[in-house]
């Protein structure tokens, strides 16, 4: 069996595409859905598909983001869409195919086998890719701003501070970006990336701590000389995690 996953923000796509899968192409297990690029990219990491049906708009992102945040993919991806104006753009990406909707079930069908075809040919690789994969810390973010899509190292972000529902982000070449998301969010995104949450509107980058001043109430100074509050809750948490850098 050949399994799959669909990304999409329409729910009503969702379900016509799982219909015409288990309806046309029986040899399809579809294992997981998602709404969005950030769920699109965690659900990837834990069911490794073998084929990913991938939408291109959507409400944080696009499909080519969710490609540039996984990076170099294991699995075959099929786009659908409602229009053809990223064609050309999706076969850079080497799509197995770009599907309009409403989908025509025989060009389903056509994908469908033609990825089954190319996932044959590699079978003795994807294993193996799958596990390399499974072991695989991203290194790379999808920040959304008012006017792009901006994807920067993980890296290279020193910190992000809170902005009502918004976020600021803070780079190691002084420069910044005000990211249209909140910073719990990125919080849930960063925890596994070296990141700590040290005050309700502070998020930090621990390779840039120098220091944890006591004093004062508390604070962390960075290596630019940024001092942070330490939340008087979070103290024992920030303690611990120095500790365990050390």
């Amino acid at each position: 069996m050949t399994t799959a996953i669909i990304i999409d923000d329409m729910p009503q796509a969702i379900h016509g595409l799982q219909n015409d899968l288990n309806k046309f192409c029986p040899e399809i297990q579809i294992i997981g859905t998602a709404g969005s690029v950030v769920e699109g990219a965690k659900l990837v990491k834990k069911v490794n598909p073998d084929i990913v049906f991938l939408d291109i708009m959507m409400g944080d992102g696009t499909g080519f983001d969710f490609l540039e945040i996984i990076g170099e993919p294991f699995f075959k991806v099929i786009f659908t869409t409602a229009s053809d104006e990223h064609a050309l753009r999706a076969f850079k990406y080497a799509a197995v195919d770009y599907l309009l909707k409403p989908i025509d079930s025989d060009d389903l069908m056509e994908a469908v086998k033609r990825a089954i075809q190319q996932l044959s040919i590699l079978s003795g690789q994807i294993p193996l890719l799958k596990a390399a994969y499974e072991n695989q810390i991203p290194d790379r973010i999808a920040l959304h701003t008012q006017d792009k899509v901006h994807i920067v190292e993980i890296n290279n972000i020193v910190r992000c501070e809170s902005d009502n529902n918004c976020t600021w982000f803070y780079f190691n070449n002084q420069k910044r970006l005000f990211v249209t998301k909140t910073l719990k969010g990125f919080e849930q995104i960063l925890k596994d990336q070296g990141f700590i949450r040290c005050h309700q509107s502070h998020l930090i980058n621990g390779n840039y701590i120098r220091e944890f001043i006591k004093t004062d109430g508390g604070y962390l100074v960075l290596t630019d000389e940024t001092k942070i509050p330490v939340a008087v809750r979070r103290k024992q948490q920030v303690m611990e995690w120095l500790v365990k850098l050390g």
